[in-house]
């Protein structure tokens, strides 16, 4: 009978999107973290009459078709790439991108990958690094001897040095943006790395070319609404036992039909 496979690709789909959901609910404190959603398609259908066809030699045509479905498939699990909403941490290199872009990080193969973390920290060479050690683009060095550091909204950094009153710019934290943020690869770590979908990065400064700004101190919480995913996995969950249900009434009429040529 068609209606168990038909149901079981529904139990399927929605076992997914219950792996998104908990992924989801997994990173709601993960710092610059992209809410995912599971999308679905329905699958192909057998049509044993199609609409529009001829129904006799005088020109009348059916007014609605008999196709039977295959199921559904799960085609995409896109990322949610808006803002998340900022907290203050207090720490002098946590940095925050308020509206568009992504901070740009140099692996250690020397490829590229993309970040809105900003949980930034310094390494022994006083270079500004990610908590994984990665070297934060264009390279930014402080000196050991500062007795503070500024960073502004347009990506400047700057630091205070014992007996000067001028405070030394260190460089300026560059921005990237993709046309299509969503093609964006998730590498693991808080990073995203450049596809064929994304389209090459466009790197600028902060405050420009429709470039977010910068706020120091602060971080990027995740876009993760709690309510939104426990309702989500409700009706994922409501979705999963219809599709259960239906094998078992399935099971049950087969049963019945077994029986009848037993008999």
């Amino acid at each position: 009978m068609r209606a168990l496979q038909t149901a079981a690709t529904g139990m399927a789909a929605q076992e997914l999107n219950v792996q998104t959901i908990s992924n989801n609910i997994a990173n709601l404190r993960t710092t610059g973290f992209k809410r995912q959603q599971a999308q679905f398609q329905d699958l192909l259908y057998e049509n044993l009459r199609r609409a529009g066809s001829s129904t006799s030699d005088q020109g009348t045509v059916l007014p609605a078709g008999l196709s039977i479905g295959s199921g559904v498939k799960t085609v995409a699990t896109p990322r949610d790439m808006s803002q998340g909403n900022l907290t203050s941490t207090g720490k002098p290199y946590d940095v925050a991108i308020r509206g568009e872009g992504y901070f740009r990080i140099r692996m250690p193969d020397g490829s590229a990958a993309y970040t809105r973390d900003g949980s930034f920290s310094l390494d022994a060479q006083g270079q500004l690094v990610t908590q994984n050690g990665y070297l934060v683009e264009p390279g930014i060095t402080v000196p050991q001897n500062a007795t503070s550091v500024s960073i502004s909204s347009q990506g400047l950094v700057q630091a205070t040095l014992p007996g000067q009153t001028a405070p030394q710019n260190l460089g300026t934290i560059q921005l990237s943006r993709f046309i299509n943020k969503t093609g964006l690869n998730s590498a693991g770590d808080n990073l995203f790395t450049e596809t064929a979908a994304s389209g090459q990065p466009v790197d600028g400064n902060p405050g420009q070319d429709g470039f977010g700004n910068l706020q120091q101190s602060y971080l990027e919480e995740a876009n993760v609404n709690a309510v939104t995913e426990i309702s989500g996995l409700i009706a994922a969950q409501r979705a999963y036992e219809m599709n259960s249900k239906v094998i078992t009434a399935a099971d049950q009429m087969l049963s019945s039909t077994s029986q009848m040529f037993r008999g």
